[in-house]
């Protein structure tokens, strides 16, 4: 089976708070990916507010009503609070710093496991599935386990960006292996594209893809559903 597919649709909100207007509707975006074949929605709502809003998580909520949302935010007691209000499916941790343009790394687990284990384990409790979005390296992941979560996200920034990516593939494999040794289930995302994303759907223990830039922007010529149609097609014919 290919993984499954996780349509991030923040990018759409990036447009809209250019202008700060009304329009175009993140949640409008959910509902079309969605039908163009994705298996659930993925959204940061990030500290500084750049993209997804507040006032986006009800909508969103409602569009993705019989699928599931993953939500990405920082281990911050904010954010936290927020999400035991949504409820989403998922949660996934991830590191922000407020000059970044994207995020650029993986979450430094391993240095911080008491702090990040207290926080996993209040969602948990809660009924969330709780992931860690980390680089793929093996520290990193023997860290998630060890903190309880239930997944890992290896970031694919570095695999995507290299102009000789094979090294970083065999990391992101390698990565993959030991997360599904150690009980995790293993996701990716960060940078996929429609011509690097086979190769890492490839991948056996990889269950899921976020993918957000890349859809959206071509959705700007093929539209939403067909956007994420094309990159469905990408990954399930990679297995």
């Amino acid at each position: 089976m290919p993984p499954q597919l996780g349509v991030n649709i923040d990018h759409v909100a990036t447009v809209r708070q250019a202008r700060r207007a009304a329009y175009p509707d993140p949640a409008e975006a959910a509902g079309a990916a969605l039908r163009g074949g994705a298996d659930f929605i993925t959204f940061h709502l990030r500290e500084d507010r750049r993209h997804i809003i507040d006032s986006d998580l009800p909508r969103l909520a409602e569009a993705v009503s019989a699928a599931k949302l993953n939500m990405e935010i920082a281990a911050v007691a904010e954010m936290r609070d927020i999400a035991l209000q949504l409820r989403p499916a998922r949660i996934c941790l991830v590191p922000e710093r407020r000059e970044e343009i994207t995020t650029e790394g993986g979450l430094n687990a391993a240095d911080n496991i008491p702090q990040l284990r207290e926080f996993c384990a209040v969602l948990s409790q809660n009924g969330v599935e709780v992931s860690l979005f980390t680089d793929p390296d093996s520290r990193q992941i023997r860290a998630a386990r060890e903190i309880g979560a239930q997944a890992v996200e290896l970031h694919t920034g570095a695999f995507a960006n290299a102009e000789k990516p094979d090294s970083e593939l065999e990391k992101i494999r390698v990565a993959a292996r030991l997360g599904a040794e150690l009980g995790l289930k293993v996701n990716a995302g960060h940078g996929l594209r429609a011509d690097n994303t086979a190769v890492v759907a490839a991948i056996a223990e990889i269950a899921e893809l976020n993918i957000g830039h890349a859809i959206v922007a071509r959705a700007l010529f093929a539209g939403m559903e067909a956007a994420t149609r094309e990159m469905r097609q990408v990954m399930d014919s990679a297995r």
